[in-house]
């Protein structure tokens, strides 16, 4: 003889899941109650026992408020009970986010990332002085360590200088004779090291996989 199993996609679906299947059948029960105090005992029993189900957010302001919106929202906003805070409104979760604007700007040195190139023209804008020296020393800096993160060989001072002259549209001019970038050989061929050493885990994790 055949056994009927009732499988978790035959059954209705749940409105929170991770609260799981039993409080949503204790929501179902709360429903059915016709006292009214006795519904609202097992309401409050009810959130509790959600509240403990993840004590680490216990903390988190607005925690209880949060619990009763979701037993309003688990029980389709029909629980008819006194509830402690005003809860949310079914409208409101319709409502759909507003859309996020992307850049389409395009970055033309990807190795160097778009906050290089807006802290350039930043440095452009800036007057003559020793702030505005720091600041192209640090983004030379910076270029230098990127260079050698992505492209995983030595570099020399004068092409972060041509990059930087290109991309200030001739603004900043820079050579080794007035600036030279804190980053020895040493420093290259440890950033080289890490880089590989990085590719090597990723192979052997690759290989764990196949396993």
């Amino acid at each position: 003889m055949l056994q009927d199993y009732n499988y978790n996609t035959q059954r209705k679906k749940m409105a929170l899941p991770e609260y799981g299947r039993s409080v949503q059948n204790m929501v179902d029960h709360a429903l059915t109650i016709e006292d009214r105090a006795e519904r609202q005992r097992c309401a409050n029993t009810i959130v509790n026992i959600m509240g403990s189900m993840f004590p680490h957010l216990r903390d988190v302001p607005d925690f209880k408020h949060k619990l009763w919106d979701h037993l309003a929202v688990m029980a389709d906003f029909k629980l008819d009970i006194d509830y402690p805070y005003e809860i949310v409104k079914p409208d409101y979760l319709m409502v759909k986010p507003e859309r996020i604007p992307y850049s389409n700007g395009k970055i033309r040195y990807r190795h160097y990332g778009h906050s290089i190139e807006t802290l350039i023209a930043k440095a452009v804008e800036m007057p003559e002085g020793p702030e505005k020296k720091q600041l192209i020393r640090m983004v030379a800096s910076h270029m230098k360590k990127d260079y050698i993160t992505w492209n995983k060989e030595t570099v020399e001072d004068q092409k972060i200088f041509d990059d930087i002259c290109e991309m200030s549209g001739g603004a900043i001019q820079l050579s080794e004779e007035n600036m030279r970038i804190g980053i020895n050989a040493p420093q290259q061929q440890s950033q080289r090291q890490y880089a590989q050493q990085r590719k090597r885990q990723q192979g052997n994790n690759n290989q764990k996989r196949k396993y």
